[in-house]
């Protein structure tokens, strides 16, 4: 049985619903939210399509030692303006469901983040997310984070 984990994060973003979404919900967006030595990279041509339930779209990272990995997510759930999320069919972890949630409020957009995961290889596993995975998932949200700060600066 392996051990599953949660991460969780949120963020005030100064900007309207619409422009959230449209930006949240475009994969090519990932890459620039991502730390660039991730080498993260869209592999899938989409035609700029909205998102929708079923999408599949597939990616090369290269998250440790610079060795490139496939990651293949498939869009499972989607209401529009509101939440979305990815499931990862094909990729370094044994389980990932990332939720996406956009709340509307006075000062623009609250985005939440749910990310359940869990890693492959049982005890062994346990002790790569002490050692190096968790570490890595909090910088990764934390560079997302700071681009975002510069992005949707909030009003002072």
């Amino acid at each position: 049985m392996s051990m599953e984990y949660v991460l969780n994060r949120s963020q005030q973003l100064n900007c309207d619903i619409e422009t959230a979404w449209r930006f949240f919900s475009s994969p090519y967006n990932l890459s620039c939210i991502t730390p660039k030595q991730m080498g993260f990279k869209v592999l899938t041509h989409l035609d700029d399509d909205a998102i929708y339930e079923g999408m599949v779209i597939d990616y090369k990272v290269s998250p440790l030692l610079h060795i490139p990995m496939y990651w293949r997510t498939i869009i499972t759930q989607v209401h529009v303006y509101k939440s979305f999320t990815d499931f990862q069919q094909k990729g370094p972890y044994k389980y990932w469901n990332h939720y996406h949630e956009f709340v509307a409020n006075e000062n623009g957009v609250l985005m939440k983040d749910t990310v359940h995961y869990a890693l492959p290889m049982g005890l062994l596993g346990k002790v790569a997310h002490a050692i190096v995975v968790r570490k890595k998932l909090e910088h990764i949200f934390n560079y997302r984070y700071e681009v975002l700060k510069k992005l949707f600066p909030l009003q002072s």
